[in-house]
Formats: structure tokens, sequence, C-alpha cells
């Protein structure tokens, strides 16, 4: 579990997904249940989900998993390189 305030979880953005929100890390209110499916569509960033990695508490999970008041949930977009 993450050190979020009650009732909320930290949200990490990486990459060009903390460009483009304008900032990298926040606590976020927790409607239960929420998943990071849903809690992706509240943050209402132009891109889809799809190639987007999630990991909750430092660990690779589905976008459908539930949310936990305390947990660290992070969005990591696709690297390319060449």
């Amino acid at each position: 579990m993450g050190s979020s305030a009650p009732g909320s979880i930290r949200v990490r953005l990486f990459a060009s997904l903390r460009e483009q929100a304008g900032w990298g890390e926040r606590d976020w209110p927790l409607a239960e249940p929420t998943t990071a499916k849903q809690l992706w569509a509240e943050l209402g960033l132009a891109r889809s989900l799809d190639g987007v990695r999630v990991a909750i508490n430092q660990r690779f999970a589905s976008a459908d998993t539930p949310l936990e008041s305390g947990d660290e949930l992070a969005f990591l977009p696709p690297i390319s390189g060449g």
C-alpha cells in the first residue's frame, strides 16, 4: 500500500502521459469500487488506454483490477526506440 490520503489512491503518470496531463503524481479520491480503467476515464487524457501499462503497488496489473484505498496506481505509456 502507498502513502496516499484516506479514501484516496496515489496516481502516478510517466513520460509523455506526465507531459500531457501537466502533473506526474497526485492523490486522487477513490469512489469505490473503481478500476484503473474507470479512473483513466476520469483523468480525461485524450489518448486511449490501449498500449498503456498499468501498475498497482509497483506490480503490473490488468486495467480491470479493483483499486483499494491507499493503493499506488501508475500509468506507463508505450516506449518507442530504435
